[in-house]
């Protein structure tokens, strides 16, 4: 099966970093929200992403244009029923996916595949509330989409290996590098990513500095960002909701969310978004000043 109209459904951060990288890849893509304010908001993001792109030379002028007209806003679903590829960019709540599910698998042609963007939730419960279980899978593209690499490629246990590999060609031919993962908690990324931030978290809590936990992590492990930094990037709710979604998952004592990102979370220190998590943050995002953060529990 060849992919060559696509629709995404949603028109937050993810669902406007994977509209953009599908257009750019010269594919048809219709993308739904209910808003059509933050559609419209989208094409702008878009817009000006790509035009850093023409700024720093890796693309020319011409290519806005022809990406652009890729891209058919619409807050009407029936408008996608016709596409070859539905993926759901919708937030993280099982409930709310299976009702959009519930939706597509009524409204979208019958040969199409359905797919949703989920981090770290069950395809196979996702898919359980269609007619087409078969042909629902995981496509977990990661944030921001145009610049990160990878796409997590999750069959359910009742999708079929034509889905999969359909699934798994489909990044690459969007210019990603697919994976193939099993549909447990956490997937591949987030099952050894965030156990390790909740570690750090566990070192804090303990009196270790954050600076001096992702000076350890970025000098001694090579890695580009410190564990507390991407943490507070990601979210510090965000990152809670995932270690409990694979402590609920695996009823594993290892995944326990640490308890200081569960009173982080409490106290509304959610990272960047709130301009306090481990650090302290500007109104632009930038890192200010180191947060002395007494824990007391």
């Amino acid at each position: 099966m060849e992919i060559r109209k696509v629709a995404v459904v949603g028109a937050g951060l993810m669902g406007t970093g994977i509209t953009q990288v599908i257009a750019e890849a010269g594919l048809s893509v219709t993308w739904v929200d209910i808003s059509e304010e933050q559609l419209n908001k989208g094409l702008e993001k878009i817009k000006f992403f790509l035009e850093k792109k023409v700024k720093k030379g890796e693309v020319n002028s011409s290519h806005i244009q022809s990406t652009l007209q890729n891209i058919h806003i619409t807050s009407e679903l029936h408008d996608a029923q016709n596409v070859d590829l539905v993926i759901e960019a919708v937030p993280e709540n099982l409930d709310l996916k299976k009702k959009v599910f519930k939706q597509l698998d009524e409204i979208i042609n019958e040969n199409a595949i359905l797919a949703s963007n989920t981090s770290a939730l069950s395809i196979s419960a996702i898919g359980s509330v269609t007619k087409r279980p078969h042909k629902v899978v995981g496509t977990h593209f990661f944030y921001p989409v145009p610049v990160m690499g990878l796409l997590e490629v999750i069959p359910g246990l009742a999708t079929s290996e034509e889905i999969t590999k359909t699934a798994l060609e489909f990044g690459e031919k969007i210019g990603k590098r697919a994976v193939l993962c099993n549909d447990y908690p956490g997937f591949i990324v987030n099952r050894l990513l965030i156990p390790m931030v909740n570690e750090a978290a566990y070192l804090v809590m303990e009196g270790v500095k954050p600076e001096d936990v992702d000076a350890a992590m970025q000098i001694g492990a090579n890695h580009k960002m410190g564990p507390l930094t991407l943490a507070d990037f990601v979210g510090i709710e965000t990152l809670t909701a995932t270690m409990e979604g694979l402590y609920e998952g695996f009823r594993d004592s290892k995944y326990r969310p640490c308890p200081l990102l569960v009173k982080m979370v409490e106290a509304g220190k959610l990272g960047v978004k709130t301009g306090a998590g481990f650090y302290d943050y500007d109104q632009n995002g930038k890192k200010v000043i180191k947060s002395e953060l007494i824990v007391k529990l």
